[in-house]
């Protein structure tokens, strides 16, 4: 069974920080909007050793970073890596939104009084922004720095070549880099391990992975023969859980082998997800995201679970490494979403897309 959380450090900063994070998007309205009950949660994962707690400024439009915040008071707060997003727009405007220098300087203003602090431990981008240079955002992510008001930054769904990309814009400007990326990542969902994954190794990124149950697929609520819970998750992404698409046959498929595989290993289906997640040479943490006490005690009961390579093996052949479903794959980049941007026009006519050299 589970033990003492672990501690690693954050990429090739000097933090150390617990190898299952708190992920806070379940607080707020989006699904526990008892703030008492959240702040509970929180305090009781502090208490098992969780060091490390990720949130954004669009969960339930920030009302989970002041959720966050407010449990943090009364001293609680040198104690935690507090880590937070922005991107999306989380008020009205044209310019409320992505990755400009305007946009992001008062994300960090609003986020930080959200949460009640002086600092950010950890600031990542959200998504990236085709719209914006990548000198504008390290720019001004440098400058937020140096201020004081955030300590480090990453990305967030980064593709492998844009995170390559960062990495030398910073080095040619004279800019800090980002220090993390934080990547969708499960048994079901495998398909950073071909790029994103040895990427961040190869420039000693921090990883902390999001999602690594799979939006549920991996708690064992979802079973053949047994009427599928209505999860919020559910609500947000029909595709995914919709019986009729043939990869969601093949995940149904999957989980039922790996049931039986975690029954055999004398784990539970959610102790066999997390510890394989953290169990890659390149993950830092994962971010576990529990809306109630026992969606906690169930997650944390992974702290320091060790797979057998013979159990690894076995994954291995029910789900290939670098494997990820059509509707599992988290960020797709623009060119995939967009089929504008993938073909010629015809003769004569311009070329819609802009592309910016950065290097």
């Amino acid at each position: 069974m589970g033990g003492r959380v672990e501690y690693r450090r954050l990429g090739r900063t000097g933090v150390r920080v617990s190898s299952l994070c708190l992920g806070a998007m379940g607080f707020g309205g989006w699904a526990n909007d008892d703030r008492a009950d959240a702040e509970s949660i929180i305090h009781r994962a502090i208490d098992a050793g969780v060091n490390f707690i990720d949130t954004a400024d669009a969960y339930s439009f920030g009302e989970s970073e002041e959720i966050v915040g407010r449990a943090l008071g009364g001293g609680l707060r040198d104690d935690v890596v507090l880590a937070t997003k922005g991107y999306f727009p989380t008020e009205g405007g044209l310019n409320h939104g992505g990755l400009s220098r305007r946009w992001l300087t008062r994300a960090v203003e609003n986020s930080l009084r959200r949460l009640d602090t002086d600092h950010i431990d950890l600031y990542q981008v959200h998504r990236l922004d085709p719209t914006v240079d990548l000198e504008e955002t390290l720019a001004v992510l440098t400058d937020l720095q140096r201020a004081g008001k955030i300590r480090y930054f990453g990305s967030s769904s980064f593709p492998a070549h844009k995170i390559v990309e960062a990495q030398w814009v910073a080095e040619r400007r004279g800019l800090a880099r980002y220090v993390t990326e934080q990547p969708r990542y499960s048994i079901l969902a495998r398909g950073i391990e071909a790029d994103v994954l040895p990427v961040a190794q190869q420039f000693d990124l921090g990883v902390l992975t999001w999602s690594p149950l799979a939006n549920g697929w991996l708690t064992g609520a979802f079973r053949r023969g047994v009427e599928f819970p209505q999860t919020n998750r559910a609500g947000r992404l029909p595709e995914a859980f919709d019986m009729s698409r043939a990869e969601n046959q093949l995940k149904l498929d999957r989980v039922e082998a790996l049931v039986e595989l975690a029954d055999q290993a004398g784990l539970t289906l959610i102790q066999l997800a997390l510890a394989f997640v953290v169990g890659h040479l390149g993950v830092t943490s994962a971010i576990i995201g529990p809306r109630t006490h026992d969606h906690l005690d169930s997650q944390l009961a992974a702290a320091g679970v060790i797979l057998s390579d013979d159990v690894l093996d076995r994954i291995d052949a029910i789900v290939p490494p670098g494997t990820v479903g059509p509707v599992d794959g988290g960020f797709a980049p623009e060119q995939l979403v967009s089929p504008v941007l993938r073909r010629r026009p015809p003769a004569g006519e311009a070329n819609p897309v802009t592309w910016t050299y950065n290097r």
